[in-house]
């Protein structure tokens, strides 16, 4: 099984670009490309948030179109800067969208693996939360496959990185600890996926593993001075695979987008070790 995660896209109006800068579709069409170019090729992508940049339906819509070409399944995570409506309605045939009444959450059977996304979103805040309606969601779900091997996604990350000008928008104290109570009881949560913060990134979590997942598009700087400034960079851009395999649980691949060279053999023509 091999689940692709990219996230942090910030899609804008076509013809937009992110901070005057950033062409996001540009950077979003290479990642598609790399992405439908592997052998093997991914069972499914996740993309844990920020799927655009001011949520409305005209960003869905080239958001989208940007993704047709991909050649297979892809699933939608909300994230701070998305909008709940406008996704459901510019998408209006993913019926997993429609799973909750209320939140953009719900489980997939992606067999042998099972995926529950979580909708973090706390509008107009840039920070996530968890309210006790959806935690009680999470721990049902979790019950109902109690014993199946499991991957949580989400946007906001529950744990503290060090970067201070995204560490004060992460999920919220309370509920990443009302979280972390939750998935300790549940052995079989193989991993918390998230994104936010454009930087690969892991911790142990509450008897796991939480990671955060780089941006196909831009990074958020390396910078952990306290009162660090908030800043961007183009360090190259990347997305993770995530193999699971009975035998060996998920192992997580970091991807870098673009052309790097070679690949090339580790022997010379006479068979030799290169040093």
């Amino acid at each position: 099984m091999l689940i692709a995660q990219i996230s942090d896209l910030h899609i804008k109006r076509q013809g937009k670009l992110a901070y005057g800068l950033v062409d996001t579709a540009a950077c979003l069409r290479r990642c598609v490309k790399q992405l439908n170019a592997l052998d093997p090729r991914p069972d499914a992508v996740l993309i844990t948030g920020d799927l655009v940049d001011f949520g409305d339906a005209e960003e869905y819509t080239f958001l989208r179109g940007l993704l047709e070409p991909l050649a297979v399944p892809y699933y939608l995570c909300i994230g701070n800067h998305d909008g709940r409506d406008a996704l459901r309605e510019v998408f209006s045939d993913h019926a997993y969208l429609h799973q909750h009444p209320r939140f953009v959450q719900y489980v997939l059977d992606l067999a042998p693996l099972r995926a529950i996304v979580m909708d973090t979103q706390d509008p107009p805040h840039g920070g996530g939360r968890l309210c006790d309606e959806r935690l009680d969601w999470l721990e049902k779900t979790l019950a109902d496959g109690a014993g199946r091997p499991t991957v949580v996604a989400m946007h906001h990350p529950p744990f503290v990185c060090g970067i201070e000008h995204m560490d004060v928008q992460n999920l919220a104290e309370p509920d990443a600890t009302k979280l972390a109570a939750i998935v300790a009881r549940h052995p079989e949560v193989e991993r918390v996926l998230c994104g936010h913060v454009h930087r690969a990134i892991q911790t142990r979590f509450a008897g796991t593993i939480a990671s955060i997942c780089p941006s196909p598009a831009h990074q958020v700087a390396l910078d952990l001075r306290p009162r660090g400034p908030s800043r961007f960079i183009m360090e190259p851009p990347a997305f993770q695979l995530h193999r699971y395999t009975e035998q060996d649980g998920l192992v997580t691949h970091t991807a870098y987008v673009g052309d790097f060279g070679g690949t090339h053999p580790f022997f010379d023509d006479n068979h030799a070790l290169i040093d």
